[in-house]
C-alpha cells in the first residue's frame, strides 16, 4: 500500500483508477494514484504533477485520435451533377438550333468554344492563376479538348436538320459506347447482362433513326458520330478525374477547340445582326462551361459506366425546349425508341449499383 502524500507513477497496460478524481482512464498506459485525497505535498511536487498530467492528456489525445478515412465515393452526388449538366445542355442545343437559321455552324461553334474559354478565364484564373493549366495528364487533357470539339462540330452541323428531341434520343448512344469502352480503357468489368442492355439500347436507337425509311435523315448519322466522340471524351474525363481538379478539366475542355476555331472563323464570319444575338451567342459558352464542369465533377463521384446513363435526364429538357421552339412534340417512334434507350440505360445503372453494394 502506498503511503499518504506519495504519488505513485505505475506503468501498466490495464485500466487504472485515479483516486484523486475518480476518473477511469482507458487509453493511457500510465496512471497516477494518490492514496489520500486530502494529502498535502510540496509545491514542487504539485508542479511536477501538473506537468505530468498535461503530458498524460496529450498522450491520451494522440492515442484516441484516429486517422481521417479517405473520401468515399458518393454515387448520389455524381448523379446530381450529371442531371444538372443534362439540364443545361438541352437549353444550349435549343439556342443553337435557333441561331442556325441565321448564322453558319462554324460561327456558332466558334461562339460556343470561345465563350466557354472566356467564362473559364474570368471565373477560374483569378482564383487559381495559371497553375490551373498544370495537369498530370496533359496529353489526355488535349485529347479531351479535341474530342469535345469534334463532338460539338458533328452535333451542331446535324441539329439544324434533326428535331431536338430526336437528336437527343440518338445522342443517348453515348452511355452505351462508354459502357463498351470502359473495359479496355478503364478496366471496369462488364457483365453479360449489361452487354445485353447495351444491345437493346442500340435497337432503340434504330427505332428512332429508322434507317431505310422515307423519314430517315442522313444528318442523324452525324449525331451518332457526335455521341461516339463524346463517349471517348467522358472516358478520358474519368481518367483525369482523380488526378486533376475539375477546374483544370473545364479549362482544357474549351481551350484547344477555341484556338482552332479562332484560326478558321475569318473564313466563315457573318456580321452579327442584333445585340440579342450577341447575348445568345455568348450564352452558349456559359451553358457549355457550366455543363461540362458538372460532368467533370460527376465523374469524380462514381464509375463512368454508372454515372453516364443518367444523361437520359436530358430527354426531358430536349422535349420541353423543342416544343418551345417549334410547338411540336416527338412522334410515336421517337417516344418508343427513347423509352427503350432509357430503360436499357437505367437497367445498367441499377444493376451496377447493386453490384457495388454487394
Amino acid at each position: 500500500m502506498n503511503r499518504p502524500g506519495i504519488a505513485c507513477f505505475s506503468c501498466t497496460g490495464r485500466h487504472q483508477r485515479d483516486h484523486l478524481t475518480g476518473f477511469q482512464t482507458t487509453k493511457a498506459s500510465l496512471s497516477i494514484r494518490v492514496a489520500h485525497p486530502k494529502a498535502r505535498f510540496p509545491l514542487s511536487r504539485l508542479m511536477d504533477y501538473r506537468r505530468f498530467a498535461s503530458s498524460l492528456r496529450e498522450g491520451a489525445s494522440l492515442m484516441t485520435t484516429t486517422a481521417v478515412p479517405p473520401r468515399q465515393t458518393s454515387l448520389l452526388l455524381g448523379i446530381f451533377f450529371m442531371c444538372a449538366a443534362c439540364t443545361l445542355f438541352p437549353i444550349m442545343n435549343g439556342i443553337v438550333q435557333v441561331l442556325s437559321r441565321t448564322y453558319p455552324s462554324e460561327q456558332i461553334i466558334w461562339a460556343r468554344t470561345t465563350g466557354h474559354l472566356l467564362i473559364v478565364l474570368a471565373l477560374i484564373v483569378p482564383r487559381y492563376g495559371l497553375s490551373v493549366l498544370k495537369s498530370r495528364k496533359p496529353g489526355v487533357q488535349v485529347s479531351r479538348s479535341l474530342l469535345l470539339l469534334a463532338s460539338t462540330t458533328f452535333f451542331f452541323f446535324s441539329v439544324k436538320d434533326v428535331p431536338l428531341a430526336k437528336a437527343s434520343s440518338i445522342s443517348f448512344m453515348s452511355p452505351f459506347f462508354v459502357t463498351l469502352l470502359a473495359l479496355p480503357m478503364l478496366g471496369e468489368q462488364i457483365g453479360w447482362k449489361r452487354l445485353a442492355a447495351v444491345t437493346v439500347g442500340f435497337l432503340g436507337v434504330l427505332v428512332v433513326i429508322r434507317p431505310g425509311s422515307e423519314v430517315f435523315q442522313p444528318a442523324a448519322l452525324g449525331i451518332v458520330a457526335s455521341a461516339f466522340c463524346y463517349a471517348i471524351y467522358q472516358i478520358l474525363t474519368r481518367q483525369v478525374a482523380g488526378l486533376d481538379r475539375p477546374e483544370t478539366s473545364v479549362m482544357y475542355s474549351g481551350l484547344f477547340g477555341a484556338l482552332l476555331m479562332c484560326a478558321v472563323i475569318p473564313f466563315f464570319w457573318v456580321p452579327i445582326h442584333t445585340w440579342s444575338d450577341v447575348f445568345w451567342l455568348l450564352s452558349l459558352g456559359v451553358l457549355g462551361a457550366g455543363g461540362h464542369w458538372c460532368v467533370a465533377k460527376a465523374m469524380t463521384y462514381g464509375a463512368a459506366n454508372v454515372i453516364a446513363p443518367f444523361q437520359y435526364w436530358q430527354m426531358i429538357g430536349a422535349i420541353a425546349v423543342g416544343y418551345a421552339i417549334t410547338g411540336l412534340l416527338p412522334d410515336q417512334w421517337t417516344w418508343l425508341g427513347a423509352g427503350i434507350i432509357i430503360g436499357a440505360g437505367l437497367y445498367i445503372a441499377i444493376s451496377e449499383t447493386r453490384t457495388r453494394k454487394a
